[in-house]
């Protein structure tokens, strides 16, 4: 049903065949594609050129609903109402979307609908075409048939459309900005932003009384906007974030939420591991109860581990449990501490001593933003990953051995299935012990190499003299070693970690810390860890690479001869 204006014949924008089968073989996955905007802005047109050059079929949604009407659209508005049309053209639209890949054009409120949105969002790639408004009131000045027009003037009723539509319409996967170009280029123009679309990869949560998703890869943050806005209780959040990250990422992530019309503010934290605090859990708190916050009012934590792990335990206790989602930028947390709902503070007893469980709307990671890191950082957060392959994926760890240059190197498709692969096998374990209840097994495997770590943090006083990546690097060596000393693992499979975290440039003994350490003082630290169990040292062990497991009986005596020849008076 849409039309456009003839335009003067213009030289083809030069578009390489490989750019054609990029769309048709990559970011559409087989999916239809569905062109959204405004009346006049050439959907039918652009669609069926595009429909054509792409070797798909062309459907116009407004034709079929006055198909399966038996009238034209003007008379199911004057006969029914618009909202007898609206629940007709969802219908239809379901129709066509289950019924095998092509080009659909819709009308201009079709996307409106928020179950038409989630249909083409799972069965679709939806393209807006986005036109000034003059130019659309020049293509539909005079044209009756468009009942929306007879409500008012024509530029009033476009200029309200756009301002109602417009923050709905930025949550299609690709925007087009269209001119007053002829058709064949408008369609070069859609065919490149599709073959540039990069659909982030997908890890679904399923817990027992919530699921959600975590979107990983390139672009991920200034899609944020779009991804959330279906999400949200409520187009309101308040971003937490530490001063560095802020700097960074704050204005690029309100502006992707200012696109759809979500509405945020800021409160931004000191960074580092001492912001973790009473202290600060108290400042944060009260500022949110000071900007009136609401219980459908979401918290988006933007940070590494410290501020998820903060902005989380806010998010579980003000008001009772608000809203959350996680926005992880380091590679630590897009692999760990974002992904299961754990949150926390520190005490000077120890470390996350006093949290909650809270699982979040989301958790968006982007691995662009892994390039601001320092080399430290990053490798830090690769010892999480190692844990991973380490606890019970031995072909993870063969896969780590091979790719770790490529993913140090911020390859991106290294990054991405580091990333996914470490969040599925992380989501496997929590979906089989949400709240870590069983003793042994379950999500406490998730603490290979933890309690060594932890004692060493704790020791070191959280002063970011050791990250807690490098503690967590020593610790898996320190577990393997222990496993090796019980006649538990294979000396060679200890050889080979040794090997690769030499290879990667990370710390594996503690004397890599540069500190000296008092055997009986690390030992006092991991018996007020949160694993011990019934006053017994609690360590995951392990019987070879991929093999991890609990063991609640491990003497003292053998933990001191071990730390005590790693140079631990």
């Amino acid at each position: 049903m849409e039309q456009t204006e003839s335009c003067s014949v213009e030289p083809l924008l030069p578009l390489n065949l490989d750019r054609l089968r990029a769309v048709a073989e990559g970011p559409t996955d087989g999916r239809s594609i569905v062109l959204i905007g405004l009346m006049g802005a050439g959907k039918s047109t652009i669609g069926r050129n595009l429909a054509f050059r792409l070797g798909l079929g062309f459907v116009d949604a407004d034709t079929e609903i006055e198909r399966a009407a038996g009238c034209s659209i003007s008379d199911v508005f004057r006969l029914y109402g618009e909202t007898a049309f609206r629940d007709g053209e969802r219908r239809v639209l379901k129709r066509l979307l289950t019924s095998g890949p092509c080009v659909i054009a819709t009308g201009g409120g079709a996307f409106m609908n928020p179950e038409t949105r989630s249909l083409i969002r799972h069965h679709a790639t939806s393209v807006w075409l986005r036109c000034p408004i003059p130019l659309l009131l020049r293509r539909v000045s005079g044209r009756n048939h468009r009942p929306l027009l007879n409500t008012g003037k024509p530029r009033e009723v476009l200029e309200r459309l756009a301002q109602d539509r417009h923050p709905v319409y930025a949550e299609a996967d690709v925007i087009v900005d269209c001119g007053d170009d002829n058709v064949d280029n408008s369609v070069s123009q859609v065919i490149e932003s599709l073959a540039d679309l990069r659909r982030p990869r997908k890890v679904e949560i399923s817990l027992t009384h919530t699921a959600y998703d975590i979107f990983i890869g390139p672009d991920v943050l200034r899609r944020a906007g779009a991804l959330l806005a279906p999400l949200l209780p409520q187009k309101r959040a308040i971003i937490i974030s530490d001063s560095t990250v802020a700097a960074l990422y704050l204005q690029p992530l309100l502006d992707s939420l200012a696109e759809t019309e979500i509405s945020a503010t800021s409160v931004i934290i000191p960074p580092g591991e001492s912001s973790k605090s009473f202290k600060e859990f108290e400042r944060v708190t009260n500022t949110l109860l000071e900007a009136g916050i609401e219980r459908r009012t979401s918290i988006i934590a933007l940070g590494g581990g410290v501020v998820g792990d903060l902005a989380g335990f806010v998010a579980a206790t003000t008001l009772r449990g608000l809203p959350f989602v996680q926005i992880p930028t380091t590679l630590l947390s897009q692999v760990d501490s974002s992904v299961g709902g754990k949150t926390g503070i520190n005490t000077r007893y120890g470390k996350n001593l006093i949290g909650a469980f809270h699982q979040p709307l989301a958790v968006l990671s982007d691995t662009n933003v892994l390039s601001t890191l320092p080399e430290r950082e990053l490798r830090a957060g690769y010892a999480e990953i190692l844990k991973s392959a380490l606890i019970g994926d031995p072909e993870f760890f063969s896969w780590c051995e091979s790719r770790a240059p490529a993913l140090l190197s911020l390859d991106t498709e290294a990054l991405s299935e580091a990333v996914e692969r470490s969040c599925i096998f992380k989501a496997s374990v929590v979906a089989g012990d949400e709240r870590e209840e069983k003793a042994s097994g379950g999500r406490a495997l998730l603490n290979l190499g933890h309690t060594f770590g932890h004692a060493l943090e704790a020791e070191m006083g959280y002063d970011g003299s050791l990250l807690h990546g490098e503690a967590v690097s020593i610790g898996l060596f320190l577990a393997f070693k222990l496993s090796v000393q019980m006649g538990l693992c294979p000396q060679a499979d200890l050889d080979r970690l040794s090997a690769h975290l030499q290879f990667c440039n990370m710390p594996s003994r503690i004397s890599d810390t540069g500190r000296n350490f008092s055997a009986d003082v690390l030992m006092s630290h991991m018996k007020r860890d949160k694993k011990m169990r019934d006053g017994n040292l609690s360590f995951i062990l392990t019987r070879g690479i991929g093999k991890a497991f609990t063991c609640t009986d491990v003497a003292p005596e053998r933990v001191r001869e071990l730390l005590i020849s790693e140079d631990c008076t």
